[in-house]
């Protein structure tokens, strides 16, 4: 039988497909809805056979697509209200929010996240429910700071999991299987101010004997590199302590030079980075939400034409894996804008790409898709000695057999799913390749 023809009242997207952000892939889904109250949103769940959640559409890979009789559903036209608990440690946010705007209502309360992305402006439910992270040693993905989720389920009943639930663990990083997430509780702290600093031309000296000191040198560290003769840019976010106006940074890093730049080149100089859309990163002291990210709150991201991939190995092995993509550095360089390398401290989700403390080397690639993929297949290989895992929605030349062996909860999830959608509702070609 044919789903019933949607309300008129929601908002619907028919004239075209619908592509991502980086334009590398069209949707298969036949329609976007966008509902305007929570009671929409569960009709459209009951009256639709086949949805997928939809975020603020930056996966490269197919992850958030449905089949070609599916709706992908954005919440991004719910009530967007932030609600603060009353011990002020955590605080409850729209799935489809970004973080700027979470950022914003945060800070406006004295209060703060202990980490974003370098784009503030990816949706909260979009980036937990793919592991999307910062970095710094000790801080976690993204989805490590959900305390609760609220979703709508197969049925349209609105239920929560909270941290301490049996599968709480199963159902944060759950790649829109499980429903469409309304609102997410997330981790608050006190509001901190901090500095961004420039390092530029850091040996790989220091990054084979001291890779672990190189991140420990501020709260958040990036190294920016396309695998050349020396790590061309790291930036450090250095936490000013409370009471403090600054806090002394050296001039020095391993060899790497302190330099006051306003803000970096993008992504190699020719990606289409707008200029002064960088967070400043000339050690002058601001507030959290203006130096953690990388990209302004208020502003766009790049808009240049990419692809992504990103692949994690623990980071005791980090050198290493480090020292064999060198070795691939000349076949690299022609295609890769840059490769941001970045830290995040080990979880038990159950689908989490760092169960460890873990390297995450992320590559920012031109539009090149066939040789782009003949890269990534290279990467994993030369990366495949420390298991590394990919990025949910990224680029991989994995099978659904090799993920499944560097993912040994993928069963548990597995049983997950099917208690929780038993007819499949939220399935797409991606979760059908994943779970079979």
């Amino acid at each position: 039988m044919p789903p019933p023809a949607p309300r008129a009242r929601l908002a619907r997207v028919t004239t075209t497909r619908e592509t991502n952000w980086a334009g590398n892939l069209t949707y298969a889904a036949r329609a976007v809805e966008s509902p305007a109250s929570l009671d929409e949103l569960r009709d459209l769940v009951v009256a639709t056979p086949r949805l997928r959640p939809l975020g603020t559409r930056h996966s490269f890979s197919d992850v958030a697509d449905g089949h070609a009789d599916a709706v992908l559903v954005s919440t991004h036209r719910l009530p967007q209200h932030v609600d603060v608990a009353d011990g002020r440690r955590t605080a409850t946010v729209p799935a489809g929010a970004t973080y700027a705007a979470v950022a914003t209502a945060l800070e406006a309360e004295g209060l703060a996240l202990a980490n974003t992305g370098s784009l503030p402006h990816i949706s909260v439910g979009g980036a937990t429910a793919t592991g999307t992270h910062g970095s710094g040693l000790g801080l976690g993905s993204l989805s490590t700071a959900v305390a609760a989720l609220e979703v709508v389920g197969a049925d349209g009943e609105v239920r929560r999991v909270a941290r301490g639930d049996a599968d709480h663990a199963g159902s944060v990083l759950a790649l829109g299987a499980l429903g469409v997430v309304v609102r997410v509780e997330l981790d608050v702290q006190p509001s901190y101010r901090m500095r961004q600093d420039t390092y530029e031309d850091l040996p790989w000296q220091g990054v084979d004997d001291a890779l672990e000191e190189v991140f420990a040198a501020g709260y958040s560290v990036s190294l920016f590199h396309e695998f050349d003769a020396t790590v061309r840019e790291v930036l450090v976010k250095s936490r000013v302590p409370e009471g403090q106006a600054d806090v002394a940074v050296p001039d020095d890093l391993f060899g790497a030079t302190r330099r006051r730049v306003a803000e970096h080149d993008g992504l190699g100089g020719d990606d289409g980075a707008v200029p002064g859309h960088m967070t400043p990163m000339d050690g002058t002291v601001g507030a959290w939400p203006d130096r953690l990210p990388h990209f302004r709150i208020d502003a766009t991201p790049s808009v240049g034409s990419e692809l992504q991939s990103e692949h994690f190995v623990p980071l005791a092995d980090g050198a290493a894996a480090l020292t064999a993509l060198r070795a691939l550095g000349a076949d690299l360089r022609p295609h890769l804008h840059t490769c941001e390398t970045r830290v995040v401290a080990g979880d038990d989700l159950w689908l989490s790409p760092t169960p460890v403390d873990s390297l995450a080397i992320a590559f920012t690639w031109r539009d090149h898709p066939v040789e782009v993929a003949a890269l990534v297949a290279r990467v994993e290989r030369a990366l495949a000695p420390w298991g590394a895992r990919p990025h949910w929605g990224k680029l991989t030349s994995l099978t659904t057999a090799e993920r499944a062996e560097l993912f040994p909860r993928l069963g548990d999830f597995a049983g997950l799913v099917a208690r929780t959608d038993p007819g499949g509702r939220f399935r797409g070609p991606f979760l059908e390749r994943l779970l079979g």
